[in-house]
């Protein structure tokens, strides 16, 4: 079978808008590549990063790829693309002028070709993801994800989700009812039932992250300790009020942690929605926050109520711990 290739020359800030704009077309997968210069600052305390091959990407640039099916009309799809990463620039988000380019490959080219670079990563001191196609034999105490992502989605080691999973770590005592919003392919779900946590409900508005995120955590056995649903935050909220919903939501409202890991804009538009899911004394993890973004959505946490906390980088990126106290 043949497919459509679209490519973007963006940046790397305009990433994950970018990505979703392709996957909300009817992508069948995305790829995407950052800059892969010695220049760039990597975590190598496990040589992890030597997997990876270097490039010609410049500093902060990043190559996104979309695969459509033989058939899709792509003249309506590059429009529909280009109109709506022109509109990223309404939110301040760089695209750094993008350029696209359009082809058709076979499967061999791009299926199966990402998941040589995908190895067990130890992200934090008890965390490790590792894809389901590797094999691999953890330490004592190691806690281990199995992913497989598919196409629509990161492997977990992008800054952003290894921040939350390192923040996690430390915010998931044992016990907790947890609310992850934007699950995605569930990672972030599945880590904090991993860490303890009593029961996690993962939420997303997007039925492939829906099915990818039950995908996965039943390949590490949590079905009984993650409930998926196709919702938003507000959507979790109104049916927490029209009645005793724990039954069909897997947790009690309000829950003691949540976590969201989704660019700042987005963020921002449901603020109040997390103060009001969360229990006094509970604990906001938010991250996909670019540096240039950070004041600003640590504004909006302190105007509803919240007390920021703490924040951690990595790289560009920002994970902020906000509590309601």
């Amino acid at each position: 079978m043949r497919w459509h290739e679209v490519t973007v020359h963006t940046t790397e800030e305009a990433i994950e808008m970018i990505s979703n704009f392709i996957h909300e077309l009817g992508a069948g997968g995305v790829s995407i590549e950052e800059s892969g210069t010695l220049n760039k600052q990597r975590d190598t305390s496990l040589g992890q990063w030597y997997e990876l091959p270097l490039n010609d990407i410049p500093e902060g640039r990043a190559v996104i790829k979309g695969y459509f099916s033989e058939g899709t009309e792509m003249k309506d799809i590059m429009e529909s693309l280009q109109r709506s990463v022109a509109q990223l620039t309404e939110f301040d988000i760089d695209t750094g002028n993008p350029t696209y380019e359009l082809k058709e490959v076979d499967d061999e080219d791009w299926a199966n070709a990402w998941k040589q670079y995908f190895k067990p990563l130890r992200i934090s001191e008890r965390l490790t993801i590792k894809p389901t196609w590797e094999e691999y034999t953890p330490q004592e105490e190691e806690l281990i994800i199995e992913l497989d992502p598919g196409m629509a989605f990161g492997t977990g080691t992008h800054a952003t989700t290894s921040l939350c999973l390192k923040t996690l770590e430390k915010v998931i005592q044992g016990g907790e009812d947890v609310i992850d919003v934007g699950t995605g392919s569930g990672v972030l779900a599945i880590a904090a039932a991993k860490l303890g946590a009593k029961h996690v409900l993962a939420v997303d508005l997007d039925p492939v992250a829906v099915s990818s995120a039950t995908e996965n955590a039943r390949l590490n056995g949590m079905d009984n300790d993650i409930t998926v649903k196709l919702s938003d935050l507000l959507g979790v909220l109104q049916e927490s009020a029209s009645g005793d919903a724990s039954a069909a939501l897997g947790v009690k409202i309000p829950v003691q942690v949540v976590v969201a890991n989704i660019l700042a804009e987005i963020i921002l538009l449901f603020v109040k929605d997390v103060y009001d899911v969360l229990a006094e004394g509970g604990t906001y993890v938010v991250s996909g926050i670019i540096q240039s973004k950070q004041k600003d959505v640590e504004q909006g946490l302190t105007a509803v109520g919240f007390t920021v906390t703490e924040s951690y980088e990595d790289q560009d990126w920002v994970v902020i711990i906000a509590r309601k106290l």
